[in-house]
């Protein structure tokens, strides 16, 4: 890697540098977050990175790696950013006593908070040209006549010096400089390029360690006793049932929480099983079959995302009215781990070796429950169980605190299968019913959208979605949804979940954010109290929106007799938007269509094409996605035969990494599209196993994809994470419609509503 003397000091003018001799450590501060006090300080250099006296550069994150790639990426920003190889680069991710507070690795937004103008990216920069700063003092040369190869400055002259030599083992000293300049991407060496996963080898040869082969010495074992269905109390806990059983250390009893700690793991679970509770049951859940009519009759906390207030004359006037309404189920994570920690809790502080995606969060909540001074618990990350959101692997680390805490011994905690499937957060169920009008020569002159969401609100003193069932036992309740009706919507628009269309102006006190043309619009949320845990799962809500809105979307194409790239395009005005549309249209050699209607009484197996797009979050990536099915009439099984997706999501740090994201999101998409749904009775979750809860096998077959990035210059880094897997069901039930004639509104689509779905359309034509 040999830039030229002004690629590595592009911008780069004399600093002032100072140097700490004393040895390196951690710097000092004070940083509030989110009320998250954290003892590193953001806005210091040395808090970001450090060079050792070997030339190995260790960098501190606050963004952790659990599949997604961000290790690998970070690594590679890092490399790049100071110039040398990704080799001499130690990425140390999530412990709260020596990585930055950089919130929770969600949403798609690691890549963009590291990658566009601050924290690693801006930290690689400042240190770079400070390094630049003093190289060139020490060799006596103008700085814009020095190169670097590798950590190796050199002059004009042929004298070199190393970055250990300039800095090695001492504090920088120095704040974050806003103006240190960025390498663009004609300068990359390292960024751009596809560097296989860092952590291939060790994974694939088993070397690597999760969480759940962590050991600290002294470890005991914890199970959790969970209620027998949802709402129990304790009313009365028999701990002389136990009282004679091997390797028993302690009955653990706080409030609605029950759990038992013993020297083994079979012993933790022999313990559970036959300890006697008594408890207070539940409230009884609503029916499933009528679910989706039961939430939309409850109290809501209303919100209006846009209202052009014009929306019901509009529709009125249309030439046509168009209606239909859609329903997603809930679902779960389904990790193949079951979620696992390791807590060891003092006196005097705890230590929480855990799965979470949000260190310091996780870590105010083990300080409430353990009333422990936030500043005396610290959280390390250690990757556990893939998860795409928030399954159990922040409730198994309260579990593992509060028994720690209760024998005074670090505790592992792992759940069983079925702790992970009946007690997790569930992706939000939802409901959304459409109204558009469209006029004789084929435009959208009016669309209304309504929407129900089933969600338990916030915990307290946590920055994500729904709740936890080990916290709540322990004392937390969630924070209540308080109906009551929508105020009009004010300031900029904000669709972080896709609830407004990508067709929607998105008009607001006169400024328009949305990246669409219809300018009669109005979306609507009703939020309801769900009665199971809620939180986020791979794109939440954001897939369940997409799904209603780009199926609806198709339906409007097929009214207006359109062809549904056509007639989407004629409805966009985002660029970046309408660049990944026709690029996947045009990698498919997408043939323009007009949907017809297909004659009744068919069998065999006939096959469609679908499409859908998303400016996923109103500009947090940008998606279209081909979908190729054949659907068996006879059967109503559906098989994806193919994908083709455009991805825009600014500049690309490891295209291999992008292309293992949009792969498994859209694999992880067809699952949740075919077969993935929570059931349950009228007193607790049934899909608390493999078979209760069905997700694609292994040795399904596997559709081929084609993977096409938009790569558009001079915009920043977006997400690409959550983006390929919210445009995948509605892509794939755009399909079944072009295949048969016949629209499946419910996920998912499983062959028995799709075989009722073709037998309305049969009943339809006979009746007409």
């Amino acid at each position: 890697m040999t830039p030229s003397r002004r690629d590595f000091l592009k911008g780069c003018g004399a600093l002032m540098v100072s140097f700490n001799a004393a040895p390196m450590t951690t710097a000092l501060g004070q940083r509030r977050s989110r009320n998250r006090p954290s003892s590193i300080d953001a806005d210091k250099l040395d808090s970001w990175l450090a060079i050792g006296a070997d030339g190995v550069v260790t960098a501190y994150t606050g963004k952790c790696e659990f599949g997604q790639g961000i290790f690998t990426a970070q690594t590679q920003l890092i490399a790049e950013e100071l110039c040398v190889s990704i080799t001499r680069v130690k990425l140390i991710e999530c412990d709260t006593a020596v990585t930055p507070d950089q919130g929770t690795t969600s949403g798609s937004q690691s890549t963009p908070t590291n990658f566009n103008v601050e924290n690693l990216a801006l930290a690689a920069a400042t240190a770079r040209e400070a390094l630049a700063g003093l190289a060139a003092r020490r060799l006596g040369e103008e700085i814009d006549h020095l190169s670097v190869e590798d950590g190796v400055i050199q002059g004009r002259s042929g004298r070199k010096i190393r970055y250990e030599d300039l800095i090695g083992s001492k504090h920088f000293d120095l704040p974050l400089n806003p103006a240190a300049k960025r390498r663009s991407r004609a300068q990359w060496r390292v960024l751009g390029k596809p560097v296989l996963s860092l952590d291939r080898a060790a994974l694939m040869t088993g070397q690597f360690e999760f969480l759940h082969h962590f050991h600290v010495d002294g470890m005991v074992h914890g199970r959790v006793v969970r209620p027998p269905e949802m709402g129990a109390t304790v009313a009365h806990v028999d701990e002389q049932s136990v009282h004679d059983l091997p390797g028993l250390m302690k009955v653990v009893v706080r409030k609605d929480f029950v759990g038992v700690v013993a020297q083994t793991q079979y012993q933790a679970v022999v313990a559970a099983r036959k300890l006697v509770v008594r408890w207070n049951p539940g409230p009884s859940l609503p029916a499933q079959k009528t679910f989706f009519e039961h939430l939309q009759g409850q109290p809501a906390h209303d919100v209006l995302s846009v209202d052009s207030r014009d929306v019901e004359a509009q529709l009125a006037a249309a030439g046509t009215l168009v209606q239909a309404r859609y329903t997603y189920p809930y679902q779960m994570h389904g990790s193949v781990g079951a979620s696992c920690a390791v807590a060891d809790v003092k006196a005097d502080g705890a230590t929480v070796w855990s799965a979470t995606q949000s260190a310091y969060p996780t870590r105010s909540i083990v300080a409430e429950l353990l009333s422990l001074p936030v500043d005396r618990v610290r959280v390390i990350y250690k990757r556990g169980s893939g998860c795409y959101g928030l399954n159990g692997a922040d409730a198994v680390s309260f579990d593992a605190a509060v028994l720690s805490q209760a024998v005074g011994k670090p505790v592992r905690l792992q759940f069983s299968r079925r702790d992970e499937m009946m007690w997790e957060n569930l992706g939000s169920a939802c409901v959304v019913e459409h109204r558009a009008g469209i006029t004789p020569d084929g435009r959208i002159v009016a669309w209304d959208r309504e929407g129900w969401v089933a969600s338990l609100g916030n915990r307290p003193g946590y920055d994500q979605p729904g709740n936890v069932i080990s916290g709540m036992l322990a004392g937390y309740t969630p924070e209540p949804l308080e109906p009551g009706p929508a105020k009009p919507p004010a300031g900029k628009l904000r669709n972080q979940s896709n609830i407004v269309p990508s067709y929607f102006a998105g008009c607001i006190g006169g400024a328009c954010g949305g990246g669409g043309t219809v300018r009669s619009e109005r979306a609507l949320t009703h939020t309801v109290r769900s009665p199971f845990f809620t939180g986020p799962l791979r794109s939440p809500l954001r897939i369940q929106n997409t799904f209603a809105n780009e199926c609806f979307m198709d339906e409007l194409c097929a009214h207006a007799k359109a062809d549904p790239v056509a007639f989407r395009l004629k409805h966009l005005r985002d660029s970046r938007t309408i660049g990944v549309l026709k690029a996947a249209a045009e990698a498919s050699k997408w043939r323009a269509r007009v949907a017809s209607t297909r004659p009744a009484g068919r069998a065999g197996v006939v096959s469609g094409r679908g499409i859908a797009c998303v400016a996923y979050e109103g500009e947090n990536g940008y998606a279209a996605l081909v979908a190729d099915v054949t659907v068996d009439l006879d059967t109503g099984l559906v098989q994806p035969k193919g994908f083709i997706v455009a991805l825009d999501c600014g500049p690309i740090s490891n295209p291999d990494g992008l292309r293992n994201q949009v792969e498994g999101g859209i694999l992880q998409g067809m699952s949740r599209a075919l077969v993935e749904e929570v059931t349950w009775d009228d007193r607790r979750i049934m899909s608390v196993d493999w078979e209760s809860y069905r997700s694609l096998h292994l040795d399904y077959e596997i559709p081929a994809i084609e993977s096409v990035f938009v790569t558009p210059e001079g915009v920043p880094a977006t997400g690409a994470g959550e983006t390929a897997i919210t445009v995948t069901p509605a892509a794939i039930g755009n399909a079944i419609f072009d295949a048969t004639g016949a629209r499946v509104r419910e996920l998912p689509f499983t062959p028995e509503r799709v075989k009722a779905a073709l037998s309305r359309m049969k009943e339809a034509a006979l009746s007409s």
